[in-house]
This record gives structure tokens, C-alpha cells and sequence, in this order.
């Protein structure tokens, strides 16, 4: 007989450049007990090897080959499953789909009802993860995306409306009946059988769903609510039976009010969350009712320009698309023709209107306000900002922080320790203690009815979901679950200098004349430093084409690396630039202007000299200046409790005066770009928990490193893959805001974690009688069954809170 345990696989490998580099791959596997046969094909870019699954997961396999410094080529799928209903029908369907061979990670969202599959597609299919799903007796509705919205909606709809029947019917029969029980009304016929036969057909219409999952789970060998519950009710249900005909019970044994009343608060509940569950992908909903469905593009024929409607999908790159006063932009592109202000506020959060002319970018998803606008199509379908906003967030929204693993192992506990719990009891009060076996199985019905694992289920997805699609909505975007509790823990903030705490321009800050007029001298620079291509002749340039400065024609144009420039204007020699050149050309600065040129440069900026050999007429100074929101985000976060550090490229003393400027002592300055990476490591390795806030593009390296990296974009034109936080606005304050809505987030995980954990210890002692002896208080299996359907209502709830949560730093900007 076959060995089921030997397997052979296949994998797709990126990253592979030569031979060698496969045979680094080959060694690598066969060194991996379990994994025997390793071949890797360098052409082909792929893996084959057989491997025990006894021994070696895939996924171990697939993280050798990542350790070894190359890719591993996987499909990622969303699938939509129906049919769960508590933390136990999410870790079935977990369990079931990583025993599939080719699964490298499932991630299901009770909350969102998804599952989020990283997968081989050349072991495993979709097909074969719905035949898994399916077996264990759930729905499944489809792949993200592949269901129409619409379509998506119906079957919410569809799903709550019998929800909604079920727990109408059942009240509306239990409670007549409960108020006659406890009325002493007399009827003229036996109440038992009366009671039965008005309560048989709704009973298994309300509780038919509840035994249907009960028994699909005990099929699959799993325990969850649903086979706790169908327990309770249907003990309630049996004993009122056997009660009625007098077999084994007598007819005090009377709990069919009671046993239709806690089918149809579970029903209740259930509703209640379903409606709540939908609330909390609104943020998702929004940025996809964003995409445009239709667009104008304009062809060039024998007659003229002709405007043709197409549907989005049809776009393609390089396309001309016209868009007029009021219209949604499609895609992604660049002006080519008009001019117009754009609503990006859908976007990036930033609520006043952007003015777009030729040769600026738009994006897909804003809102063209008053003109005309032409734009060359160049990000189309799954490439456009919005597209890949959407994804990030939906992959985001799928993500478990690691305080889920708490939940996910006390779920696991939960419903074989009721169950003993709810057996104990009974046999306590019953052949211990000498209670009526009425009371005693009222204990027992009531503690399997309070018990809710759902609570502990929802808590984390709930709340990373809502709080996630509030990010989004910030213009914040929170790439997974890690991110948001590392946020949480952090100790220090280092912010890179360049482009992050100043806005990476020069400006002109500063012109001090001597000799002549202000204007005069900016004048005389400008018409000079125009020939050259230096940041800081530009930043001069810039600032006389800001004062409407009329600028001369300038001869015999040379420059000095590192020095300055010298040209002539109207037959008179000019030199700009530092101390050095002026020297060399033997001109000597007075005590004044060397007073002042050490002041500027003490406060960050670099001083440049305007003068001609016989004299000098003036300073210039030119500095990257800080940020609007720069002073105010160091001291938001300096409130926060957290070490704030500065990282750069300048030299000590221009970095100590920027750093002066913001308020920041920490300074690790003449750092080149590369080895930004290293001093974030340095400060790991003294036990600090560092977020690197930077460019999305230069500081890769950094951004990778730090445990969380945040990366600041600058509107539409953002890296989404950059950071684990990745901000769409050029404003430090959202990285101020970042890491405020993480803590808020993961501050209601754990209140969420808590309100589970303290509704289940508190109400099943309560159930189980511990109050009887001492106060005589016992717990109506109806209040527990009321008490299980508000406790996943309320986890919910708290999470819906956070919709509304503006975090401090957003707050009067």
C-alpha cells in the first residue's frame, strides 16, 4: 500500500539569475529532512522534489527557498464562504483547507465572512478549495470580485430576512405561551399536549438551521456553538416531550416555551450581528463605489475627433479620455490638454480642490470640478491607485494581529470545557447535592445556552476590519494586522531629514544686502545662477521669478565644483558662492558679514556670497525648509511618550541646527542613503521597537528593516508596496494620526478580548448555580439565551464605534 504521507510538488521560484543559483535552491531543499529528489530547473524557473508530509510542511519548503534569497511565485484568492457562524466554524475551515497540499497560509474572517488563500496553483485549484468547503458543509459563494455587487447584496438580504422570520415566529408563539404558564391560566383541554402540538412546527422551522450546522460539524468531527446549542434546546425540547407522555419525566418538565424562546434568541442574535457584520466593510464598499463604469475616449478619424462611450474595461493604456465638469475620472493618466480643478478628497483626504493642467497626473476615482479636461490613459484596471488601494485594504482587512492567537487558543478549549462544565454541574446538583432533576437540568440547558464563543471569534476581525476601512478613509493605510499591534508597542520614531521633516526643496529664506537694494542683489544672482543646473542656483532662480524679478542676459558663465560661479553682467565681473572662492580671489570679509554668515549657518541654512572684486554687496541663504506640519507632529508624538530621532546625510552642525529648528535631541546625521538600514539596526539591537518614517521610494531599505515602516507619499503619487503604514498625503501629522488609530484600534481588540473573556467567566458560574446556596438567585435558561445573543452583538458594536474615531492629530486640520 501507497505511502499517503509521500508526496511530490512543484514550485514557481523568482529571483534566479544563473545556475548556480539554482543549485544554491537544490542544496538548500535536499538539506530539509522530509524533502528528498530536489530539482530545480533555471530556464523553467521552477522546483520539483518529493517530500513527507509526515516531516515538512509545503510551506516550510516554500520558506527555505525564501531564506535563501529568492521568490516563491503563488496565487492569492478571496474566497466568500456562507454559512459560519461562530470562531469554531472558522477554525474548522482553517484546518481543513492548510491539510490541502499546495495551501501556504488561510487566513478566514468571521466578520467579513472570507477567506484569504495563499495557494500553489499547481498542486490546488479553486475547485478543489469549494469541494473542502463544501465537505465541511458550508457555502461557497464565489471568489472576491467574481460575485456582483448586487448579487452579493441579495444574498445578504435573502440570509437576514430569514434570520428575521425565524426569531419573529418563535416569539410570537413562546411568549403567549410563557405568559400563560406563569398567568395560571386554566384551559379547558390538556396543556401539555396543547402546548406540544402549538409548538412542534415553528420549533423545527426557527431551530432547523441550528441541528442542520450541529450536524454537519459533528460530521466533520469538529465541536462548535452550533452543537453546544442544539444540546441546550434540544434537551429542553426532548425532556418536555418525555415530560408530557410521562416517560422517565413528569409533566412539571415543561420547557417548550422555553426551548422555541432560546431558538429564537440565538436567531435574534444572529440577525442583529449579520446586520452589524455588514456595517463594518462600509470603508471598502465606498472606495469600490468610487471605480467609474463608463468613459468618453477620443479617436482621430477622416472626419475629425469622434467621442466614443466605452465600458472601464475596455480602456486601454496610451487611450485619450475626455472628462467634463462634474464626471468621475476612470483611470489613471496625465493632462494633455485643458485645465480644471479636481476633488482628490475621496483619495487622499485633503479637502480643498487640486488644479490639473497639462502634464499633471490624475487619478482614477476624483471628481473633475468645472472645466474641460483631456488625459492620456496610463494606469488601467488592477494598476490604478484606487484599484490597488482597494486591494491593500482587502488584504489588510484579512489579516490577524498576533493577539488573535489568544482568542484562536482559548476557542479551540472552549466548547469541550463547557460541555464538561455543563455535565459536572448537573451531576453536581443532581446526585450530590440531592436537587430535583428539574433544577438540575435547568442548570444544564442554561449553561450551554450562555456559553457564546462567537464573542471571542469577532473580537479581533471586527475591529481590524472597521479600523483598517477607517484608515483607508484617513488616508492612512494600514497594510496588516502585525503593523497594527507592533504600532502599538513602539518606543521610537525616527523620521528621515530630507523630503520627510523638511519638504526636500530649497528655498531662498534669507537676502541680507550690504551695498545695495534687496532686489537689486536678487536680481544680480539670478541673472547669474540661471546658467547653472545646481539645487541651490535654482532655489534663487525660483525666488526672483516669485518677486516678478526681471533677469539679465550674463556673459562668460564659469563654474567652481564646490565653491561657486563667476560671470559678467554689463561688463562687470560677478562672484557667487562661499568664504573659499572669495578668498582665493583675494577679497577679504569683514568681521560683520562673517558674524552673519556664521548665524545662518548655525541655524541649517547655507549662506551663498554675492559680490565683485572690489566688493561684496550681500547674503543670500538658501535652506530646505521644514514642513508646515513638522514642529506640531514631533510634539504630538513627544506627547505620546515616545523617543523621537532625526536621521541624515548632513554634517553634524547643519543637522544639530535643523534638528534645533523641531525640537529633536536624538541626531544620527552624515549617514548615506544605504546605510540608513544599518543605524535603524543599531537601534534595534538596543531593545527598541523602531517605526522609520520616510520616502516610499529612496528609503526602501529602512522602511524594510524598521518593525514598522511608514511611508509618507505626496498625494495620488504614492508607493503603495513601500511601508507597512503607507500615509497618501505629504503631511507628518498622518504619521502622528498612524499610529494614534493603531493604539485605538488594538486598545478596543483588547476590550473586545476582555468583554468576551468576562461575559463567559462571569454568567456560566452564574448558570451553573454558584449563586443559588448563598442568595437563591438562579439563571433562567431564557436570560441566558438572552444574554448569549447581546454578548457578539455588543463585541460588534464596540468595533462599529471606531467608524467615528478621528484621531487626535486629524482633529481642526
Amino acid at each position: 500500500m501507497a505511502d499517503k504521507s509521500k508526496k511530490k510538488a512543484k514550485i514557481k521560484i523568482s529571483g534566479m539569475h544563473c545556475a548556480s543559483c539554482a543549485l544554491n535552491i537544490e542544496k538548500s531543499l535536499n538539506n530539509l529532512e522530509g524533502v528528498n529528489e530536489a530539482q530545480v530547473n533555471f530556464n523553467a524557473e521552477e522546483a520539483n522534489f518529493g517530500y513527507d508530509s509526515d516531516k515538512i510542511k509545503l510551506s516550510e519548503v516554500e520558506e527555505a527557498v525564501k531564506n535563501a534569497g529568492y521568490g516563491v511565485i503563488n496565487e492569492k484568492a478571496t474566497l466568500k464562504i456562507g454559512g459560519m457562524t461562530c470562531a469554531m466554524c472558522v477554525k474548522a475551515i482553517e484546518d481543513v483547507l492548510s491539510k490541502l497540499d499546495g495551501i501556504s497560509e488561510v487566513n478566514v474572517n468571521l466578520a467579513s465572512e472570507k477567506a484569504y488563500v495563499t495557494y500553489n496553483p499547481q498542486l490546488v485549484t479553486i475547485k478543489d478549495l469549494k469541494k473542502a468547503i463544501e465537505d465541511l458543509g458550508y457555502e461557497y459563494l464565489g471568489l472576491e470580485g467574481e460575485i456582483q455587487d448586487n448579487q452579493e447584496e441579495k444574498i445578504r438580504e435573502a440570509d437576514l430576512k430569514g434570520k428575521r422570520n425565524r426569531f419573529i415566529v418563535a416569539f410570537v408563539v413562546s411568549i403567549p405561551l410563557m405568559v400563560l404558564m406563569y398567568a395560571g391560566v386554566m384551559l379547558p383541554f390538556n396543556m401539555t399536549y396543547f402546548m406540544l402540538a402549538v409548538t412542534i412546527l415553528p420549533f423545527i422551522y426557527v431551530s432547523y438551521p441550528i441541528f442542520s450546522a450541529a450536524y454537519r460539524s459533528l460530521q466533520n468531527h469538529a465541536l462548535n456553538m452550533d452543537v453546544m446549542y442544539s444540546l441546550g434546546i434540544g434537551v429542553a425540547f426532548i425532556s418536555s416531550i418525555l415530560g408530557t407522555f410521562n416517560v422517565v419525566l413528569t409533566p412539571e418538565f415543561m420547557f417548550y416555551e422555553t426551548a422555541l424562546m432560546l431558538a429564537g434568541f440565538l436567531m435574534l442574535g444572529r440577525w442583529l450581528e449579520a446586520r452589524a457584520k455588514g456595517q463594518t466593510g462600509t470603508a471598502i464598499k465606498k472606495l469600490i463605489g468610487l471605480q467609474a463604469k463608463t468613459a468618453v475616449i477620443i479617436s482621430e478619424k477622416d472626419e475629425g475627433s469622434v467621442e466614443t462611450k466605452v465600458s472601464v474595461e475596455d480602456l486601454q493604456v496610451g487611450d485619450i479620455v475626455l472628462v467634463k465638469p462634474g464626471e468621475r475620472i476612470p483611470v489613471d493618466g496625465m493632462v494633455v490638454y485643458g485645465e480644471s480643478y479636481v476633488d482628490e478628497s475621496m483619495i487622499t483626504g485633503e479637502p480643498l480642490p487640486v488644479l490639473k493642467n497639462k502634464g499633471l497626473s490624475v487619478v482614477g476615482g476624483t471628481i473633475n470640478q468645472n472645466g474641460v479636461l483631456k488625459f492620456r490613459a496610463e494606469k488601467i484596471g488592477k494598476d490604478t491607485t484606487l484599484a490597488q488601494i482597494i486591494k491593500l485594504v482587502e488584504i489588510a482587512q484579512g489579516s490577524k494581529p498576533p493577539v488573535q492567537r489568544v482568542a484562536d487558543k482559548a476557542v479551540s478549549y472552549f466548547i469541550p470545557t463547557i460541555l464538561t462544565t455543563a455535565l459536572v454541574a448537573f451531576i453536581v446538583w443532581y446526585f450530590i447535592l440531592g436537587s430535583s432533576l428539574l433544577f438540575g437540568l435547568t442548570v444544564l440547558i442554561s449553561i450551554l445556552v450562555v456559553a457564546c464563543p462567537c464573542a471571542l471569534g469577532l473580537a479581533t476581525p471586527t475591529a481590524v476590519t472597521v479600523g483598517i476601512g477607517r484608515g483607508a478613509e484617513l488616508g492612512i493605510l494600514i497594510k496588516n494586522g502585525e503593523a497594527l499591534e507592533i504600532s502599538e508597542k513602539l518606543s521610537t520614531i525616527l523620521f528621515d531629514k530630507t523630503g520627510t521633516l523638511t519638504k526636500g526643496k530649497p528655498e531662498v529664506t534669507d537676502i541680507l544686502s550690504t551695498e545695495i537694494d534687496e532686489k537689486d542683489l536678487l536680481e544680480i544672482a539670478a541673472s547669474v545662477e540661471k546658467n547653472s543646473e545646481h539645487p541651490l542656483a535654482e532655489a534663487i532662480v525660483k525666488k526672483a521669478e516669485l518677486e516678478n524679478v526681471e533677469l539679465q542676459k550674463s556673459t562668460e558663465f564659469t563654474s567652481f565644483g564646490g565653491k561657486g560661479v563667476k560671470a559678467f553682467l554689463d561688463d562687470k565681473e560677478i562672484i557667487i558662492g562661499n568664504r573659499v572662492l572669495f578668498e582665493e580671489n583675494g577679497i577679504s570679509l569683514k568681521a560683520e558679514l562673517e558674524k552673519n554668515l556664521l548665524n545662518l549657518e548655525n541655524e541649517g541654512k547655507t549662506a551663498i556670497i554675492i559680490g565683485s572684486p572690489q566688493k561684496i554687496w550681500g547674503i543670500i541663504a538658501v535652506a530646505d525648509t521644514l514642513k508646515e506640519t513638522t514642529k506640531k507632529a514631533i510634539k504630538e508624538i513627544k506627547d505620546m511618550n515616545l523617543q523621537v530621532a532625526m536621521i541624515t546625510g548632513d554634517n553634524e552642525r547643519t543637522a544639530t541646527a535643523v534638528a534645533r529648528q523641531i525640537g529633536i535631541e536624538r541626531i544620527i546625521s552624515e549617514v548615506l542613503p544605504q546605510d540608513k538600514a544599518l543605524e535603524v539596526k543599531k537601534l534595534q539591537e538596543n531593545d527598541e521597537i523602531v517605526a522609520f518614517v520616510g520616502d516610499g521610494i529612496n528609503d526602501a531599505p529602512a522602511l524594510a528593516h524598521a518593525d514598522v515602516g511608514i511611508a509618507i507619499g505626496s498625494g495620488t503619487d504614492i508607493a503603495i508596496e513601500s511601508g507597512d503604514i503607507v500615509l497618501i498625503k505629504d503631511d507628518l501629522m498622518d504619521s502622528v494620526a498612524g499610529v494614534q488609530l493603531s493604539r485605538k484600534v488594538m486598545g478596543r481588540i483588547k476590550l473586545n478580548i476582555f468583554w468576551a473573556f468576562a461575559y463567559n467567566a462571569v454568567l456560566i458560574p452564574v448558570a451553573a448555580g454558584i449563586l443559588y446556596p448563598t442568595f437563591g438567585i438562579t439563571f433562567r435558561p431564557e436570560y441566558a439565551g438572552l444574554a448569549m445573543a447581546l454578548s457578539s452583538v455588543t463585541v460588534v458594536s464596540l468595533s462599529l464605534m471606531l467608524k467615528r474615531y478621528l484621531p487626535p492629530a486629524k482633529h481642526n486640520i
